[in-house]
C-alpha cells in the first residue's frame, strides 16, 4: 500500500517533468516549403503515434470513423467482428464487459484477471489490462483503428496479436452537443447524450460530459416459466475537461468516468451422456444442440454487480521540433457476480466471485525528427496491477436458497499482483527516393506474484519475473503517389505468470513461462481511378511458439475433482492473407469489403491427462487439434448509399458479414492410441464447443432533418435479420458438464437523435 501510495504521484510528477523540461530536447525543424494537398478522403489515423494517412502507413490496419459507426447503427465493439480481416470480438459473460478478441487466430480467451489478453484494447492512449472492461460502447467514439498482428514495441503491453485502438471525441470549447434514445427487440432501452460546454471566453478551456444507458430483457427464454432471461442494466457517465491555452503549444485532456453494470450472466445447458451431471439432471436437458436449444434455458437466476470508476489525463507539449506526451491512466473495479455454471434445474455448480482489480499506468513518449528524412518516437512505460479474487462454490449442494457464501466454509481466495516496465522506440529512415527503413523494439520487464488458498489456508505461492527484448524492422517502397509496398517482421511477447485455477501446491507455484510470436508480413496498398478506390492486400506468417493454453488435471482434494493449470503447450504456425477495399464510385455512394484467409496448426502440443483406463497421468497429444477463434475465413460487403432531400439527406446502409465456423475451447472430441499407458491423440475439439458458420445481415435507413435549426435523425435498423443463430462461447469441465452462452438473434428498432 504504501508504495502505491509513494508511485502514483510519482507517475504523475514525471508526466509533467518530462513536458516542461522538454526545452533542452527540442530541435529546429526545417519549415515546409509548400503545403501538402489535402485529400479529402484521406482517414488519418495514429496507429504509429504519429499522424499519418491511412494509404501512408506501412501496417495492416482498418479504420473506423464516427460517420461510419452512425450510418452502420453499430452498437458496441462486436459489431466490428467479420466486418474487419481476421478479426473476432464476442462478449463473455463470466465478466461484466468482457470480451474475447482474435486477431489473425492469436488470441487468449479467459476473464481471470491475472492473465492478460493477446489483443490489446487502449482507450484514450490507456491499455485495458483485463478483457473485463473491453467490450466498449461505440457512442462519442472519433475513430477505432484496428492494428494487426504484433504492436508491442509503441501500443502498451501484452499486444502479440494486435491492438484496438479507440479514441474518443474530445471536449470542442463550445457550446453543443448530441442526444439519443434507442428502442428495440427484447424491450431494449438506449439513451445517450454528449454536452460540450465553454469553460473560458476564448474556447481554450472547455468541458464535455457524457451518460450512456442501456438496458434489455435478454434474448433467451427459461423452460419453467417462459419468462424472458439475460437481462442486462448499463451507465457509463463521466466528463473531460481539455485545457488547449490560445498561442500555446501546451494541452490536457483530464477524463473521469465510471462504469454500472447489473447483469444476468445466464448459461445454457450443453451437458451429454457422456459427462457425469447428466446423470443428476432431467433428461429434456441433457443431450441439447449448440445451436438453436442454446436460447432456452433451465438454471437459477444470477445477477452480477459491477463498478468500475477510471480517470486519464493526457498532456501534450509540441515544441515544434519535438512533441512530448504523457499518457496517465488509472483504472477500478468491483465486481460481485453469482453464477449457475451447470445451466440446469439440479442444483449442481453455482458460485459467487467476488473481485477486486486496480490497475495505473504511465506512458511518457517523445516524437520528433533528426532530419527530414529521420523521424522518430521513443518513450517509457509504466504499469502496475493488483487482483483478488474470493469464489464461494455450491458443488452439489442440492440447496439453491442457500447463499454459496454460507454454503461454503472454505473459499478459494487468489491475490495477483503485476509490475511492469519498458523503453520503447521506433524510427523512419528515408534512405533513398521513395524508400523507407522502419525499425525499433521495446525492452519490457515483467515481475509477477500470486497466491492461492482455500478456507484460510494456503496451498501455493509464486513469485517471477519476465523481460524480452521485441524487434520490428520493415521497409516499404512507394514507385509513386498512389501505389506503396511494405514488408516487415516483428516480434510479439506476452508475459508468464500463475495459474489462477490451480488446486494444488505444485500447480500454483509453478510459473508457466512466456509466449512469443514472430510474424513476417508482405503488403500493398493502392490508390486507384483518381483516388476513387482504395485497396490494400497483406500476406502473413506467424511462428507462435511456447502458447499458453489451460489444461484441467485430475485433482482429488478440489472440490470439483478437478483443476486448470495454464501452461507451455508447444508451437503453432499461423498463415494468412487480408484484403480490404473502399470505393466511392459517385459522391453518394460508397461501397467497402474485407476478405480474411487464415490456416493454422499445432505442433508439439502434448500435455498430461487422465487415463480413462488406468486413472494415471498418461501423455495426451492435442497437434490435431484446431486453435480456437481460428475461422479459415471472415469476409464482409457493405454499401452507403446518400440521397439529398428537400428537408436534409436519406442515408441507407447494408451490409453482410461471413464468419467461418470456428471453436472455443481446446478440448476433447475424441480418443485414439494407447488409452492405458499413452501417448493418447485428440482427434479433435469436442463438437459443443464449435461455432458454426455465420451470415450476419445488418441494414439501416437514416434521415437527416431540420428541427428550428437543430440538425435531427430518425434510423430505422436491424442486425442479423436472417436470424441467424448459434453460440458464442462454449466451456466443457474436465468430463462432468458443459455449457455455452447464445449470439444475438435477429433484433431490430429504431433510434432518434439530435445535435446542437
Amino acid at each position: 500500500m504504501r508504495q502505491n501510495l509513494i508511485m502514483r504521484p510519482v507517475m504523475l510528477a514525471l508526466g509533467g517533468a518530462m513536458l516542461w523540461a522538454a526545452p533542452a530536447m527540442a530541435q529546429e525543424q526545417a519549415p515546409q516549403a509548400e503545403a501538402d494537398a489535402v485529400d479529402p478522403n484521406a482517414i488519418i489515423v495514429t496507429a504509429r503515434r504519429r499522424e499519418e494517412s491511412l494509404q501512408d502507413t506501412p501496417v495492416a490496419i482498418t479504420a473506423v470513423n464516427a460517420a461510419m459507426l452512425e450510418n452502420k447503427a453499430a452498437v458496441n465493439i462486436g459489431d466490428l467482428t467479420g466486418g474487419v480481416p481476421n478479426l473476432l470480438i464476442t462478449n463473455q459473460n463470466s465478466g461484466a464487459a468482457a470480451a474475447n478478441l482474435a486477431i489473425r487466430g492469436l488470441t487468449y480467451a479467459d476473464v481471470e484477471k491475472s492473465q492478460e489478453p493477446t489483443v490489446g484494447v487502449v482507450v484514450d492512449g490507456v491499455f485495458i489490462g483485463t478483457s473485463t472492461g473491453q467490450f466498449f460502447d461505440f457512442f462519442d467514439i472519433e475513430q477505432i483503428e484496428v492494428l494487426r498482428g504484433p504492436q508491442g514495441t509503441l501500443f502498451g503491453r501484452n499486444t502479440i496479436g494486435g491492438v484496438i485502438n479507440i479514441r474518443r471525441t474530445r471536449p470542442t470549447g463550445e457550446f453543443g452537443g448530441k442526444v439519443e434514445v434507442s428502442y428495440g427487440k427484447f424491450n431494449t432501452l438506449a439513451t445517450r447524450a454528449v454536452v460540450n460546454v465553454p469553460l473560458s471566453d476564448d474556447g481554450s478551456v472547455g468541458a464535455k460530459f457524457f451518460h450512456f444507458h442501456n438496458e434489455t430483457d435478454g434474448w433467451y427464454r427459461q423452460s419453467q416459466t417462459g419468462d424472458r432471461r439475460g437481462f442486462a442494466n448499463n451507465e457509463n457517465f463521466g466528463g473531460s475537461v481539455l485545457i488547449a491555452p490560445q498561442g500555446s503549444d501546451f494541452d490536457a485532456l483530464f477524463t473521469l468516468e465510471k462504469q454500472i453494470q447489473k447483469f444476468d450472466p445466464v448459461v445454457s445447458n450443453l451437458t451429454n451422456s457422456s459427462e457425469l451431471f447428466c446423470g443428476f439432471i432431467p433428461a429434456i436437458e441433457c443431450n441439447r444442440n449448440n445451436t438453436t436449444d442454446l436460447y432456452t434455458v433451465f438454471g437459477q437466476p444470477n445477477v452480477s454487480n459491477y463498478s468500475a470508476p477510471a480517470a486519464t489525463l493526457e498532456m501534450n507539449y509540441d515544441l515544434g521540433g519535438v512533441k512530448l506526451t504523457s499518457v496517465t491512466g488509472w483504472r477500478k473495479s468491483r465486481e460481485n457476480q453469482t453464477q449457475d455454471f451447470d445451466g440446469s434445474s439440479t442444483d449442481l455448480y453455482y458460485v459467487r466471485r467476488l473481485q477486486r482489480y486496480e490497475q495505473w499506468s504511465q506512458e511518457v513518449r517523445a516524437a520528433g525528427k533528426f532530419s527530414d528524412s529521420f523521424d522518430y518516437v521513443v518513450g517509457l512505460y509504466y504499469f502496475s496491477s493488483k487482483y483478488q479474487l474470493t469464489q464461494y462454490s455450491r458443488v452439489f449442494g442440492f440447496a439453491p436458497t442457500v447463499d454459496p457464501l454460507i454454503f461454503d466454509t472454505n473459499p478459494q481466495v487468489v491475490n495477483g499482483k503485476t509490475k511492469s516496465i519498458a523503453v520503447f522506440g521506433d524510427f523512419n529512415w528515408a534512405f533513398a527516393d521513395q524508400w523507407r527503413l522502419s525499425f525499433g523494439g521495446r525492452f519490457t520487464r515483467d515481475k509477477k506474484a500470486l497466491d492461492n488458498s482455500f478456507g484460510g489456508t494456503e496451498i501455493g505461492r509464486g513469485s517471477d519475473t519476465f523481460k524480452k527484448f521485441t524487434p520490428k524492422i520493415g521497409v516499404d517502397f512507394r514507385p509513386n503517389d498512389d501505389v506503396m509496398f511494405y514488408g516487415s517482421w516483428s516480434q510479439g511477447y506476452r508475459s508468464g505468470g500463475f495459474s489462477p485455477r490451480a488446486g494444488t501446491a505444485a500447480s500454483a507455484g509453478v510459473a508457466y513461462q512466456p509466449e512469443v510470436v514472430d510474424s513476417f508480413e508482405v503488403g500493398g496498398k493502392f490508390d486507384l481511378f483518381d483516388r476513387k478506390v482504395q485497396f490494400n492486400v497483406a500476406a502473413f506468417y506467424s511462428s507462435y511458439k511456447d502458447l499458453h493454453q489451460n489444461n484441467t488435471l485430475n485433482c482429488p482434494s478440489c472440490a470439483t475433482g478437478n483443476e486448470t493449470i495454464t501452461s507451455n503447450v508447444g508451437s503453432a504456425k499461423i498463415k494468412g492473407l487480408e484484403f480490404d477495399f473502399t470505393a466511392r464510385p459517385t459522391s453518394q455512394l460508397t461501397i467497402t469489403g474485407s476478405l480474411g484467409l487464415l490456416d493454422s496448426k499445432f505442433k508439439g502440443f502434448i500435455v498430461g491427462g487422465i487415463s480413462p483406463v488406468t486413472g494415471a497421468v498418461v501423455p495426451y497429444d492435442f497437434s490435431g487439434n484446431d486453435l480456437i477463434y481460428n475461422p479459415n475465413m471472415t469476409a464482409s460487403l457493405g454499401a452507403d448509399y446518400s440521397v439529398p432531400t428537400s428537408f436534409g439527406e436519406v442515408i441507407a446502409n447494408l451490409s453482410y458479414r461471413y464468419i467461418g465456423r470456428y471453436d472455443q475451447q481446446i478440448s476433447i472430441g475424441g480418443l485414439s492410441g494407447n488409452l492405458s499407458t499413452g501417448p493418447i491423440t485428440v482427434t479433435g475439439n469436442d463438437p459443443r464447443v464449435r461455432t458454426d458458420k455465420q451470415g450476419l445481415v445488418d441494414a439501416s435507413l437514416t434521415t437527416k432533418f431540420d428541427i428550428g435549426g437543430t440538425e435531427a435523425r430518425l434510423t430505422v435498423f436491424g442486425r442479423n435479420l436472417a436470424n441467424d443463430r448459434g453460440p458464442t462461447h462454449g466451456f466443457t469441465v474436465g468430463g462432468l458438464w458443459s455449457f455455452g452462452t447464445a449470439r444475438e438473434p435477429r433484433t431490430y428498432g429504431a433510434t432518434l437523435g439530435v445535435k446542437f
